[in-house]
């Protein structure tokens, strides 16, 4: 029997910008719950929560302080239980946000390491002396900027920490740390949880010899105040070890019915596609990996051809998730905008195209609706790095605004209160109301290309094999045993021609004309081709 998640689509939901309900202006459990026939109106199959763990909420969620209670925030265990019942009343699985290379500085495990050298937990971080000039261990830098250690004067040594220094990283080389984390994550599967989305699940071992990383040869650093990027990150993530932790937490998951993971690794480029290859070989490791790599700027068809290929040969038993926005990039519909005939245009063809991709897909909160990343002023950001970095780095804020649901409510009907972030004109304008029922809208279109990607066998379970055409049109076959459809997708907002070799026809949404073999694609045109033997361009 084929498992729920290989072509099912996941949807993110952010969980302080989707919807208030205790009138406090963050969004909770009880609010995601109530606003559940929404995503289960698109289609999809499945949602991912972004952490609701107790934290400090240094870096949102992302720095826990108790792996297996609920932050106050967000609401209680039973209303955990609650919208866990509710999804699957809907016919949807749940998986949530597993932070488990780091925790919170505020966890117990943390407290009790950095007391001395010999407690019981001294070992369960990553500890290390002031080289003889005091200076940190190693290289390796933070991806909040500076160094990736903290000295800690109670102990008169380094902890590493690959983000905040108030998120220090655990020490996964301890099987005592691996037994406990373990131990978390059967917690919420014994409560019902469908899976886990592992955040940067390539970082949890670090080399124990603490090398310094060497210079990156020929990539550039990823930001203006980001010094990550400029060295070869080998020693600092992705160790060998990391694959042995895979194998033990799949063993775990496989006790359960239905269990699905998902990996983020955090990592750029054809090195991304490696690494979500030899994390989901096989069938002892995760369930299927996604990277940043459709979540840049990038947007050529020789791009997208390529990293869909370049898990092919390097994964053929392997499985993807893509996506083309989450949480920590701008929108795509802002990010690709030089790109797009309008803002309605290239929404909806990056739909179309993410849809017709083979393997998983995620959308992430507003998607649907054709969300455009929200312009903040320094006085209303909160994100860590923006708010040390601003002007060079405007940080993720802009995308994580909150869910509009009521154009014309107060906060567009998010929360009663001021919300953590702003509801600006800009993204009120394309709230679900004034979305839901009206016929040429990007929510409608959206269920529409949910539903055809599910109704054709060839989308969902067939392989994929590109046509050779020039830039900018990007093309290619989904073959399945009772289909073949050709999916073709202009990537600029200039018309061009084809010709379709073989008995072609139109099948279901598209933004092209077929006038015998004549094909026209406007920008951002897309169309999706039965009986076509091939293409050229004319």
């Amino acid at each position: 029997m084929r498992e729920w998640w290989r072509d099912a689509v996941i949807y993110q939901i952010y969980p302080r910008s989707f919807q208030d309900d205790d009138g406090d202006g963050i969004g909770d459990l009880k609010g995601i719950t109530r606003r559940l026939p929404h995503v289960a109106s698109l289609g999809v199959d499945c949602i991912w929560l972004s952490p609701i763990f107790t934290s400090p909420q240094k870096d949102m969620g992302y720095d826990v302080s108790n792996y297996t209670d609920i932050d106050p925030l967000f609401g209680t265990l039973a209303d955990f239980d609650a919208l866990i019942a509710r999804a699957h009343e809907l016919g949807l699985k749940v998986i949530t946000d597993q932070v488990l290379s780091h925790t919170s500085d505020q966890h117990p495990w943390f407290r009790e390491s950095r007391v001395s050298r010999d407690n019981p937990k001294s070992d369960w971080y990553v500890w290390a002396d002031p080289l003889a000039d005091g200076s940190p261990p190693t290289n390796w830098h933070s991806h909040f900027g500076g160094p990736a250690w903290e000295f800690d004067p109670q102990r008169g040594q380094y902890y590493l920490h690959n983000f905040l220094a108030a998120q220090p990283d655990l020490n996964f080389h301890n099987p005592d740390v691996v037994d406990a984390i373990l131990e978390t994550c059967q917690f919420w599967l014994d409560r019902g949880l469908d899976g886990f989305r592992l955040d940067t699940v390539n970082y949890y071992f670090h080399d124990q010899k603490l090398r310094s990383n060497p210079p990156a040869q020929a990539r550039p650093q990823v930001m203006a105040t980001d010094l990550y990027g400029m060295q070869d990150n080998i020693y600092n993530k992705t160790r060998p070890e990391n694959l042995g932790f895979l194998e033990k937490l799949r063993k775990l998951t496989d006790q359960y019915d239905d269990i699905m993971m998902v990996g983020e690794v955090g990592e750029m480029g054809n090195r991304s596609i490696q690494i979500m290859g030899e994390y989901t070989a096989g069938t002892s490791r995760i369930h299927m990996a996604y990277s940043f790599a459709m979540l840049g700027p990038d947007f050529a068809a020789d791009h997208f051809r390529s990293c869909i290929e370049g898990f092919q040969s390097g994964a053929p038993d392997g499985h993807p998730k893509w996506s083309f926005s989450n949480h920590d990039v701008p929108r795509h519909v802002t990010r690709w905008a030089d790109h797009a005939v309008s803002d309605a245009a290239i929404a909806r063809m990056a739909c179309a195209m993410l849809m017709s991709f083979e393997g998983t897909v995620g959308i992430y909160q507003g998607e649907e609706l054709g969300q455009t990343e929200t312009e903040l002023t320094y006085e209303e950001l909160t994100d860590p790095p923006a708010l040390r970095y601003w002007p060079a780095v405007k940080g993720r804020d802009g995308c994580r605004t909150p869910m509009v649901w009521e154009k014309g409510a107060p906060h567009a009907g998010f929360s009663i209160a001021a919300p953590w972030l702003p509801v600006k004109d800009p993204q009120a304008e394309k709230s679900v109301d004034t979305q839901d029922g009206t016929p040429d809208s990007i929510l409608q279109f959206y269920r529409a290309m949910i539903g055809f990607r599910k109704a054709q066998p060839a989308l969902t379970r067939g392989k994929t094999t590109f046509v050779s055409l020039a830039e900018p049109v990007l093309a290619f076959h989904r073959i399945s045993d009772e289909q073949r459809i050709t999916c073709v997708f202009n990537l600029s907002k200039d018309d061009h021609q084809l010709r379709a070799i073989g008995d072609a026809a139109i099948l279901g949404p598209h933004h092209a004309k077929l006038d015998g073999s004549q094909l026209t694609l406007p920008g951002n045109g897309f169309v999706f081709l039965e009986n076509t033997a091939d293409l050229e361009i004319t």
